[in-house]
């Protein structure tokens, strides 16, 4: 079970890499105004996309795998919060894809002000479920 739980964390930590990095690519598209830029962009973005959405598949995967086989948390209200914190991700994740492909569509559904704050979206997610794993409250 330590292998599983080591590579829950590796495929956690690079998932949210993408969930940290994605949105900055998109304050990038929407300020950007050159053609070129903005399809080398939008590549980039496109495959980061696809890189980070099955390592939050694995991600998960191994985190069920670990809630099945050490039942860790199990009625307990840390770990239901932590779930829903997770559902949260994914939530995000999926937005994340919808506003790609109105990148890709050439729709602008905001500035690069509202993906600045939507980028930091990640990392308060990030600390609730830090707090809810080690802290237990």
């Amino acid at each position: 079970m330590l292998w599983v739980k080591a590579f829950h964390i590796l495929f956690v930590t690079s998932w949210f890499a993408g969930l940290f990095y994605l949105p900055r690519i998109f304050v990038n598209l929407a300020e950007e105004t050159h053609p070129q830029a903005l399809q080398r962009l939008l590549g980039m973005a496109q495959r980061l996309y696809r890189f980070m959405t099955p390592l939050a598949v694995l991600a998960i995967a191994l985190g069920l795998w670990l809630f099945m086989g050490y039942g860790l948390g199990r009625g307990q209200g840390w770990m239901h919060a932590k779930l829903g914190v997770v559902i949260l991700l994914v939530a995000y994740h999926l937005y994340c894809g919808r506003l790609l492909k109105a990148f890709e569509r050439g729709i602008q559904r905001h500035g690069s002000r509202y993906y600045r704050w939507f980028n930091e979206i990640p990392v308060i997610l990030l600390l609730a479920v830090l707090i809810l794993v080690v802290v237990r409250p």
